[in-house]
């Protein structure tokens, strides 16, 4: 019998996540665990800007530290997951299908948006994944058109996971503690947020600079919030499944969509 994956929007924070003893790690840690084991794995990051989709098609990409200052163990971490270029090809021709243009690339790693949730998710690295880009120049909506194209992965027992952040101003996180008290804008927005998704409010969210309260103090740059308008594409009935916050400035959420 065919399993179908609900669509994930995760929230990954600072690279240090891995190593830090936190509830998201936990939290992390347990997901893979519940929905079980995939045939393969769609991942949108927050950390691939491109003009047009992109999709990476090696065979085995590296793992990329795409940070700096952080522990020296970090860049000692390896997520050898396998590519997979059949489903690369296959996502591509399903944004193709529906209008939106996009390629292939050869050269593109694991950026730790992808490689850190994953490697607490599943840390045996042993399920084909492909990551997908976005482009912070469009709009919300084109990132949910992006995700409504996938949704013929999801009766093929693929899961497509969005990792960026519910809130991330890099301003008032830098030089704060991990339990640093929580920021009220970072609150009222994720609270909204929450909310909109529960109540299925589409439209709200794809005017979030607008309704959301504080929108721009919380996403000053769109890259790390437009990963979850691609899992929202996904259908279904949202919840929430984390609700946790770091250095008292990023949210880190977890939705789910079935």
């Amino acid at each position: 019998m065919t399993k179908k994956f609900p669509t994930l929007f995760v929230s990954h924070g600072a690279p240090s996540l891995i190593i830090e003893n936190c509830p998201t790690r936990d939290f992390l840690q347990r997901l893979g665990k519940d929905i079980g084991h995939p045939k393969g794995i769609v991942c949108v990051s927050a950390h691939w800007t491109t003009q047009e989709p992109r999709v990476t098609m090696h065979p085995q990409p590296s793992t990329i530290y795409d940070f700096g200052g952080f522990p020296d163990e970090l860049y000692s971490l390896k997520y050898p997951a396998p590519g997979d270029p059949a489903l690369a090809k296959r996502v591509l021709a399903l944004l193709h299908s529906q209008g939106i243009p996009g390629e292939t690339d050869m050269s593109r790693g694991y950026d730790h948006g992808a490689w850190v949730p994953l490697m607490l998710m599943y840390p045996e690295a042993d399920i084909p994944l492909v990551q997908l880009s976005v482009q912070p120049h469009l709009e919300p909506e084109h990132h949910l058109a992006m995700g409504k194209a996938l949704q013929p992965l999801l009766d093929d027992e693929v899961l497509i996971i969005a990792s960026g952040s519910a809130t991330h101003n890099l301003r008032d996180f830098f030089g704060r503690k991990l339990d640093a008290t929580l920021l009220p804008y970072a609150q009222e927005f994720t609270t909204w947020l929450k909310t909109c998704v529960i109540e299925g409010r589409t439209d709200d969210l794809l005017d979030y600079t607008n309704r959301g309260p504080h929108a721009l103090q919380n996403h000053p740059t769109p890259e790390h919030f437009l990963p979850f308008f691609v899992s929202l594409g996904g259908g279904g009935v949202g919840r929430v499944l984390h609700d946790a916050y770091t250095f008292g400035a990023i949210a880190m959420t977890a939705f789910s969509w079935q």
